[in-house]
């Protein structure tokens, strides 16, 4: 095991490369960690992966891995994750907007302040207002969903515990709920630091709007999943069962009226004349599909391989 591992996720960063890899172990010979880099190519379209060769032969401590294709962030940090054997992980952009000046402390914050994670915070960013006030509304409705008092989910500068991120799968463009992942594997010692934030110093953004898009629904998804994913009858069966009871109540009470009216010898109009029968008649078929949605996903949940998965901390004397 080594003091630090340090995970870079990187596509088409060839020039950044060289200097970010001579930065981090001069951080680390500086603070005599036992350390490792694993630069993770997301399938480059440059000369990445030469440089990523020819630095892994430099240094002993470079290890390096290359996608295929290009299949996202998210993938190159969960194959990296796989891969780390150090008692806290680092993760950092390659582009050098992330500061291996932080990493000490991060780690100090790791194992002297007993977090499980770290979240880094650019307080100070260097970026246009096209990309820090949607990343400002997106903070504040992730944080508002998931409950996790973060400013700055999206921050590619984060520290782990080492176990943490053997027991999370980061897949799709979950990475930027990384924190969200671990709280619902029951690592709850969550917190942040501010770090600095360098202006960008070769080539450009990898990123474009579609991921404040991307990353909502996504947030969708980890909130439902983390509430409903191993109990789907208990929002599905639930929804459903209220939208065909309200559904049916209407209908009856416009059978009664129609039975009031004919007892009293009043000619009254046909139930099929009313709009409250096809809202009623509506009602009650979305609520048997959603009902039907609900055993069908509680079938899938049962006989999943990991439904009875759980995360165990500890065992004594077994």
């Amino acid at each position: 095991m080594v003091d630090v591992s340090v995970v870079v996720p990187l596509f088409n960063e060839e020039e950044s490369l060289p200097e970010l890899v001579a930065w981090i172990k001069r951080v680390m010979d500086a603070n005599q960690f036992s350390f490792e880099v694993i630069l993770v190519d997301d399938g480059s379209k440059d000369n990445s992966w030469k440089v990523v060769t020819e630095l892994s032969g430099q240094h002993t401590q470079v290890k390096g891995i290359k996608f295929r294709r290009n299949y996202g962030k998210s993938a190159a940090l969960n194959v990296g994750f796989a891969e780390t054997q150090g008692e806290v992980v680092i993760t950092m952009d390659a582009d050098l907007q992330d500061s291996p000046d932080e990493i000490p402390e991060l780690r100090k914050m790791i194992l002297e302040d007993g977090n499980d994670v770290v979240s880094g915070w650019k307080k100070k960013r260097h970026d246009p207002l096209s990309k820090t006030i949607p990343t400002k509304l997106f903070n504040a409705a992730t944080r508002k969903m998931s409950g996790i008092y973060l400013h700055d989910f999206n921050c590619g500068l984060k520290a782990y515990r080492g176990n943490v991120v053997k027991c999370i799968e980061v897949y799709g463009e979950m990475h930027r709920y990384i924190p969200v992942l671990a709280k619902q594997a029951g690592f709850t010692k969550i917190s942040e630091k501010v770090v600095q934030h360098q202006a960008r110093k070769y080539g450009s953004s990898k990123f474009g709007m579609n991921r404040f898009i991307n990353g909502f629904l996504d947030l969708l998804t980890i909130t439902f999943l983390s509430r409903y994913g191993k109990k789907p009858m208990h929002f599905f069966g639930l929804l459903g069962t209220i939208m065909f009871i309200v559904g049916a109540m209407a209908v009856t009470y416009l059978g009664i009226e129609k039975l009031y009216y004919l007892n009293a010898g009043i000619r009254f109009r046909l139930i099929t004349d009313s709009p409250v029968f096809y809202v009623s008649l509506t009602s009650m078929i979305l609520g048997t599909q959603l009902f039907t949605a609900g055993f069908l996903g509680e079938l899938v949940s049962r006989n999943s391989a990991d439904r009875n998965h759980y995360q165990i901390e500890e065992k004594k004397n077994l």
